[in-house]
C-alpha cells in the first residue's frame, strides 16, 4: 500500500488549495473575456504541474503508483471534457456574459472538489471494509458505459433540470445580469440575478458527474491519495481547458461514444479485481500498465475519428451524451441530431 503522511497529505491540499485561491482572486479583480493565449498558457501551467507531481510521486513512492495516477489523471481528464460539454450548454442557455464566465467556472471547479473529496472519502471507506465494492462499482460502471452509448447523440435540457425549476420557483430573480453580482435591486425589493441559478445548476452536475467519475478513477488505483491527487488536477485545469477548447468541442463527436468504452472497460476491471480476490486468484486481472494503454489508445482513436469525421461532415455535431442519473433532474430530455 502507498504510505502518504500527514505533511504530505497537507502539502498537497495545500498546493491545490492554492492554486483555486489563485483562479479565484484573478476571476474576481479582473473579470474578462479569457483569449486564447491566455487559455493556452495557463493549460500547459496546470498540465505541467501535474506533470511534475506524478514525477515526484513516481521518484518518492516506485513506478507502479506513479502509473496508477497518471492512468486516474487521464481518466478524469478525459471525463472532465464531458463536463466542459454541459458547462458550455448552461452558459449558452443562460447567455453568461464572457466575462464573468471565468468566475462561473472557477466556482464549478470548487463545488466539483468538495463534492469529489466527499465521494472519495465514502468510496475508500467502503472498498476497504467490503470487497464486494469493487463489484458493485464494476457493475455501475457497466451499466452508466451502456447508457451513455445508447444517449451518445443527446444533450441534457438544463431549462428542466429540477434544480433550476426550483431554484425560479422559491427565489425571487431578475431576468437581467447586473455585472458580477448575485444579488440585485428591482423595484426596491431585493432579487437573485441569472447568475444564482447558473451558479445552482453548475452544483446540481458536479454532483451528477462525481457520482459517476469516482468509481471510474477507483477502478485503476484503490489508494485514496492518489484518487484525490488525480481528480485535483484534472479539475484545476478545467477552468483554463474550457476557453482552449470550446470552439473545438463539437468536432469531438465520438467522445461521448469513446468516454462509453473507457467506462464498460474500467468495470470490467473492476469485476476481474473483486474475482480475484473473494473468488479465485487464478482469475486474471487487468495490470496498470495495460490500462494506461487502452484508455491512451480509445482517446486516440476517437478524437482522430472525430477530426475526420467532421472535416468529411462539416454538418457533424459532437453532444455530451445523456447519462441515466440526468432522468433525475431532468422531465423531457432534448434530443439532438445524430453525428
Amino acid at each position: 500500500m502507498l504510505q502518504i503522511d500527514g505533511l504530505t497529505w497537507t502539502v498537497t491540499i495545500g498546493l491545490v488549495l492554492a492554486l483555486l485561491a489563485l483562479d479565484l482572486i484573478i476571476a474576481a479583480a479582473r473579470p474578462h473575456k479569457v483569449g486564447f493565449g491566455e487559455a493556452v498558457a495557463w493549460s500547459i501551467g496546470y498540465i505541467l504541474v501535474a506533470v511534475a507531481f506524478g514525477v515526484w510521486l513516481t521518484l518518492a513512492h516506485g513506478g507502479d503508483f506513479g502509473q496508477q495516477y497518471f492512468a486516474g489523471y487521464i481518466v478524469e481528464k478525459s471525463l472532465s471534457v464531458d463536463n466542459l460539454f454541459v458547462f458550455v450548454i448552461i452558459m449558452s442557455t443562460f447567455a453568461v456574459p464572457e466575462e464573468h464566465q471565468h468566475k462561473v467556472l472557477t466556482f464549478g471547479i470548487v463545488v466539483a472538489l468538495i463534492m469529489r473529496a466527499i465521494f472519495i472519502a465514502l468510496g475508500a471507506t467502503l472498498l476497504s471494509l467490503f470487497s464486494f465494492m469493487f463489484l458493485l462499482f464494476g457493475l455501475l460502471l457497466i451499466y452508466t458505459g451502456i447508457q451513455l452509448f445508447r444517449h451518445r447523440d443527446e444533450d441534457p435540457d438544463v431549462e428542466n433540470n429540477v434544480v433550476v425549476r426550483t431554484a425560479r420557483r422559491l427565489l425571487p430573480l431578475s431576468k437581467e445580469y447586473d455585472g458580477g453580482k448575485l444579488f440585485t435591486r428591482l423595484e426596491g425589493k431585493r432579487v437573485g440575478t441569472p447568475l444564482v441559478v447558473v451558479l445552482l445548476a453548475i452544483g446540481g452536475i458536479d454532483l451528477l458527474f462525481a457520482l459517476d467519475s469516482i468509481p471510474a478513477v477507483f477502478g485503476v488505483t484503490d489508494e485514496p491519495y492518489l484518487v484525490f491527487a488525480a481528480n485535483a488536477f484534472a479539475l484545476l485545469g478545467l477552468r483554463a481547458l474550457y476557453f482552449l477548447v470550446k470552439g473545438l468541442l463539437d468536432r469531438l463527436v465520438y467522445l461521448s461514444a469513446g468516454l462509453a468504452v473507457i467506462l464498460g472497460f474500467i468495470g470490467i476491471k473492476l469485476i476481474l479485481h473483486w474475482a480475484h480476490v473473494d473468488i479465485d486468484e487464478s482469475v486474471p486481472e487487468i495490470s496498470t500498465p495495460i490500462s494506461l494503454a487502452v484508455i491512451i489508445g480509445i482517446l486516440v482513436v476517437v478524437t482522430v475519428a472525430s477530426l475526420l469525421k467532421t472535416r468529411n461532415d462539416p454538418s457533424a455535431k459532437a453532444h455530451p451524451g445523456s447519462l441515466p442519473s440526468w432522468s433525475d433532474w431532468c422531465e423531457t430530455p432534448r434530443v439532438s441530431g445524430g453525428s
